[in-house]
């Protein structure tokens, strides 16, 4: 009797994101041979993330889908779960909510961000298990890979790059890839 071959397992790609010299909000993202400047939260980097802190996490998170504004950008190239971001969505980051870093729709009493952003900023945005698999009240919400504001502003946390890098990498990126800061 043959022994069944197992197929090889495809490890996930893993998007690297450094300190960048200068400023401790500019970081450089790295994904195979793709390098490209980002901004990440106005506190830098921390091993302690805490609501409101300003700073991006110092872990390893995985992508998890991510959403986009269809009428400024139509189907994109990636094996990412995207969806549309429609009116009324939101993301809960009010720490004692049953939905505290969760996707609620409006009317939402609760503090709560906007995904659809008259700025752009989420006009691609891409969900990263920061607090989402495993939440726990005051760790951070909506910790998300998104666009950049102009001039490379620092995030609330997050990690932002332009719309042409962006467009980049999405074709490398799929659920389960791993966003790596250092």
């Amino acid at each position: 009797m043959e022994k069944a071959r197992r197929k090889p397992r495809v490890r996930p790609p893993t998007v690297v994101v450094r300190p960048a010299p200068g400023r401790k909000s500019r970081a450089i993202v790295r994904l195979g041979a793709i390098i490209v400047p980002a901004a990440i939260g106005r506190s830098g980097r921390t091993v302690m993330k805490r609501e409101g802190d300003g700073a991006t996490p110092i872990t390893s998170m995985k992508l998890l889908s991510g959403f986009r504004r269809g009428e400024r950008n139509g189907r994109l190239a990636t094996a990412l779960p995207i969806r549309r971001i429609g009116a009324g969505m939101l993301w809960c980051d009010q720490s004692g909510d049953a939905n505290y870093n969760r996707l609620v729709r409006a009317p939402f009493g609760a503090s709560h961000e906007e995904m659809r952003r008259s700025d752009g900023l989420y006009d691609i945005c891409l969900v990263m298990d920061w607090n989402i698999s495993c939440r726990a009240r005051n760790r951070g919400s909506a910790i998300f890979f998104h666009l950049i504001r102009p001039g490379y502003e620092p995030t609330a946390g997050c990690v932002a790059v332009s719309l042409g890098d962006m467009r980049r990498l999405l074709p490398h990126l799929r659920k389960g890839t791993i966003v790596r800061v250092v």
